[in-house]
């Protein structure tokens, strides 16, 4: 099964004030391991970089001004992530920035049924915790310090091994076999999992805590 991890940067947050994306990054996985295969991309937005929005990952105008613009790069990402789920992290935002880049150029919209939501699965399995990527990869043990500012290839690298843990698929190191007849055999005795012990922090416990006391205040009073 491949899937693609996807992350973009914009020139700010909302579509409706005109902003437009500066970059795109994808990592494709196979059952959950990541292949060679990449898609990366800095883009002209032909706009203004808002203050906000340069603070975050600190692409300039006059840099961006160079780049591409995303009818030049549409077919060759399209082409990258077709047929494949897409694992995003808040994937309102990116798809909302996608599909006005999409719409800009008459390109049709990317169906929202074949996406997961990173977001939404750390919502789910840590309810009332911070799930920002950079907490999660304090959660998980990940080392994030390459993450000096946001860059969509750095945070989809690292999106792929928050993925992995939030739906508890630990990556294998595997054996191999001499390969027989153009084939690569897999010793699956020997497939290892290296498991992780998390432990909540008192800060955490005390969130979860009031979560389930307004939740539980919540469904008795209704």
């Amino acid at each position: 099964m491949k899937e693609i991890v996807l992350d973009t940067e914009t020139t700010g947050i909302e579509v409706k004030e005109g902003h437009r994306i500066v970059e795109i990054g994808c990592i494709e996985l196979e059952n959950q391991i990541p292949t060679s295969k990449k898609f990366h991309c800095l883009l002209n937005p032909e706009r203004k970089v808002s203050e906000k929005a340069f603070e975050v990952h600190g692409y300039s105008d006059e840099f961006l001004s160079s780049q591409k613009k995303f009818s030049d790069i549409c077919d060759d990402f399209l082409n990258f992530i077709r047929d494949k789920k897409l694992i995003i992290h808040n994937a309102k935002f990116d798809i909302s920035h996608l599909n006005n880049e999409l719409s800009l150029i008459g390109k049709g919209k990317i169906d929202n049924n074949n996406i997961i939501d990173t977001l939404e699965l750390a919502r789910n399995k840590f309810p009332g915790m911070q799930i920002s990527l950079d907490a999660l990869c304090k959660r998980f043990r990940i080392d994030n310090s390459r993450r000096k500012k946001h860059n969509a290839l750095i945070d989809c690298e690292l999106l792929s091994k928050v993925y992995v843990n939030l739906i508890d698929q630990k990556e294998p190191t595997l054996d191999f076999k001499p390969i027989v007849k153009d084939k690569i055999k897999i010793d699956v005795n020997n497939i290892k999992y290296n498991k992780k012990i998390i432990y909540p922090t008192e800060h955490e416990l005390k969130n979860h805590k009031d979560y389930l006391k307004s939740k539980f205040n919540k469904n008795f009073f209704n």
